[in-house]
């Protein structure tokens, strides 16, 4: 029996090409809530850029599992080592690289440039405040947003030994404390309910939900979703704009 639902924002949610909600996706949700299934947030984004949506979550799991809440209490808090931050923000500067910071609560920017714009526009958020680069070095941060090539992933995990990059596109990665996953998140939610993870399901479309589709009981890759991560769903259904999430749950939930 399924008892929770964990859902990725963009790309799963959210259209990249309406950004928002879908009808059918609604009529899903009022379906696992009519069968008792506790809804969650489970994304990369900080809570700040997590737009209002027509469909209700008990909990979220933020920043790929570097902050993860309910409304009533916080359970797991787990921000980038300063060191490894430092050591970031260093090679950024002399590489000239955009970057995001997100704390718990605030985010900034540095160093934007035309790839940091068209991100702004494919994922319709607004730009965070923008500040010297070494303004970013006073601020504790749960996750960076690295506007840079795959290329570099590695050079960079070198710099950054208590840290991981979970990208999910080719045009920037995240960079989060090493051992923060949308897994881990799940888990600590989990733990909090009550609920046993073959009672949960998941649905994602890119690199950093493969974690999450592998720990749920049942993982669903939308149709949209990139051919690693639907190798790793127990499940594909169809795509963002062709109702995939209720046409998954009308087939799991009776």
């Amino acid at each position: 029996m399924i008892k929770a639902a964990f859902f990725d924002i963009d790309g799963t949610l959210l259209s990249f090409n309406t950004h928002r909600v879908s009808d059918g996706t609604i009529r899903a949700f009022d379906r696992l809530h009519q069968a008792g299934v506790h809804t969650f947030i489970s994304s990369g984004r900080p809570m700040v850029l997590i737009p209002p949506m027509p469909v209700t979550f008990e909990g979220h799991i933020t920043m790929n599992g570097g902050l993860v809440f309910t409304p009533e209490t916080t359970l797991l808090s787990n921000p980038i080592a300063e060191e490894d931050k430092q050591r970031w923000l260093d090679f950024a500067a002399e590489h000239n690289i955009a970057t995001m910071l997100f704390t718990a609560d605030s985010m900034m920017g540095a160093q934007v440039n035309d790839i940091a714009l068209r991100l702004r526009d494919q994922l319709e958020f607004e730009m965070p405040p923008m500040v010297d680069i070494n303004e970013m070095r006073r601020h504790e941060a749960y996750q960076l947003i690295a506007i840079m090539p795959p290329e570099l992933d590695s050079k960079v995990s070198g710099l950054m030994p208590h840290s991981r990059l979970p990208r999910w596109t080719p045009i920037f990665t995240d960079i989060v404390a090493d051992g923060n996953s949308k897994a881990q998140g799940m888990e600590a939610i989990c733990r909090h309910f009550g609920i046993r993870q073959e009672e949960t399901i998941a649905f994602g479309d890119g690199g950093n939900d493969i974690e999450m589709l592998q720990w749920a009981g049942i993982g669903i890759a939308m149709g949209n979703a990139v051919p690693e991560v639907q190798a790793a769903a127990d499940m594909v259904t169809t795509s963002v704009d062709d109702e995939g999430i209720e046409q998954a749950i009308n087939k799991i939930i009776p």
